[in-house]
């Protein structure tokens, strides 16, 4: 599992996008990690699932209710990770009403979180592999922090208890 004062590895994450900019277009674009964290602060959090109950009615909510918190703390992005398509991100970004606050990056196929060391088998209950849930604090690609729910849990890695870190 990736610890903190290590470097993120390079995956493709994938990102929904509903207007097109220079080198981006309308839909699904590829994104590398490591080009993506180049200079930045950027707060990570992962979740199981897209649409689910405790990511839908508490982990993307905390983070758009603390945006302007975690952005006067000097952090340039906020990322929400999920072994789901670009598509589903994007569906429920618009639905969660993210806006341009939080970045809604599909792991597909788990490229990213596998490398991490942070996936979670829910194989038997009919799910599939999923990310853990979890939170880390990035600065120019090096952990530096990371907080990880222990089973069932939502403790540490809410908005507010990344905020206290910040």
């Amino acid at each position: 599992m990736i610890a903190v004062g290590q470097k993120l590895p390079n995956a493709t994450l994938y990102e929904f996008l509903d207007e097109a900019t220079e080198g981006c277009a309308i839909g699904p674009n590829a994104f590398e990690v490591e080009k993506l964290t180049v200079g930045k602060k950027i707060v990570i959090f992962a979740l199981p699932g897209a649409f689910t109950p405790t990511c839908s009615a508490k982990h993307v909510p905390s983070y758009v209710e603390h945006f302007d918190a975690i952005k006067a703390k000097g952090v340039d992005e906020i990322w929400c990770i999920s072994v789901n398509d670009p598509f589903v991100m994007g569906a429920w970004g618009r639905e969660q009403k993210v806006g341009n606050k939080i970045r809604m990056f599909g792991d597909g196929s788990a490229e990213f979180t596998k490398k991490l060391g942070l996936e979670l088998d829910l194989t038997a209950r009919g799910f599939g592999v999923r990310s853990d849930r979890y939170a880390m604090i990035v600065e120019n690609g090096i952990v530096k922090t990371l907080d990880r729910e222990a089973p069932g849990k939502f403790e540490v890695s809410d908005a507010a208890s990344v905020l206290k870190q910040l």
